[in-house]
């Protein structure tokens, strides 16, 4: 790529508006188990309350002033018997591009909003299942940032993880299209990546195991994550540790690490 014609404040100087495209794609899993029946029942009935249309309708909200962006129509809807998704379009602040750096930097976590993006829209998902007989229960959400101009979606990056109880996180991060400098040279990526991990925040970075596979002649990046940490106490839902026997927590464990892998890797894996 022809190197960028920048002003004295580093940024790209464009002949016209930023036409570059980012989307960045999540896949958060948690994964529970419950032993009976009414367990995953239970289950399901706290995960639609958790994560209803209404909270996710909060949480994208949160999601735009983390980016500074104004907010033009919400959709969502929660369905029978369950899961939720939610539709919201965006577009940048007034005069938003006369403020905005042309930098890409970790954003921010739950407890620190701020940043700015350009406009175009934000969805969510929620996809809650059961295994029919093994007890092991999946919540999936699915998240998508995209917008057109000179700000990126990883800034909302930090913020979106820790907002899940997140065991498993798949992210795809594409820029897509070309903008032109003053000179009338085509520019495909206006910013520097060589793997989405450089975006995520330390304690991130200390909580999961990653592995990339990014295809960089196309500004395509992947990047899988699956919790180090694992409490069995954190994946059991209608009883705990102590309503258990030993040998039957080591079973579950299995079954837990086992979903785990299987999603982390992409393929079934046959247990020895």
């Amino acid at each position: 790529m022809t190197a960028p014609q920048k002003t004295s404040d580093d940024a790209l100087k464009l002949h016209g508006f930023n036409n570059l495209t980012k989307t960045l794609s999540f896949n958060i899993y948690d994964i529970a188990y419950a032993r009976r029946a009414d367990h995953r029942a239970e289950y399901i009935e706290y995960i639609d309350e958790a994560y209803n249309a209404e909270r996710l309708t909060q949480l994208l909200t949160d999601v735009a002033e983390i980016i500074g962006a104004n907010i033009l129509d919400i959709s969502r809807q929660d369905y029978d018997p369950q899961g939720a998704s939610v539709t919201m379009l965006i577009a940048e602040e007034a005069m938003a591009s006369e403020r905005l750096p042309n930098e890409e930097k970790p954003g921010p976590l739950p407890n620190a909003l701020a940043g700015h993006l350009d406009k175009s829209h934000i969805t969510v998902h929620t996809y809650p299942e059961s295994h029919p007989d093994h007890g092991v229960s999946t919540f999936r959400v699915d998240i998508d940032v995209s917008t057109c101009g000179r700000i990126s979606p990883l800034r909302a990056l930090n913020y979106l993880i820790h907002s899940f109880d997140s065991d498993i996180v798949i992210l795809d991060y594409r820029v897509r299209g070309f903008t032109r400098d003053i000179l009338g040279q085509k520019h495909f990526i206006d910013h520097d990546i060589n793997s989405i991990q450089n975006f995520l925040s330390e304690d991130t970075v200390a909580r999961y195991q990653m592995t990339d596979v990014n295809i960089y002649q196309e500004n395509i990046f992947h990047t899988k994550m699956m919790s180090i940490d694992f409490d069995l106490n954190n994946h059991l839902f209608g009883q705990k540790k102590d309503g258990y026997k030993k040998e039957e927590l080591a079973v579950i464990e299995q079954q837990l690490r086992h979903e785990m892998a299987e999603i982390f890797y992409g393929r079934n894996i046959r247990l020895r």
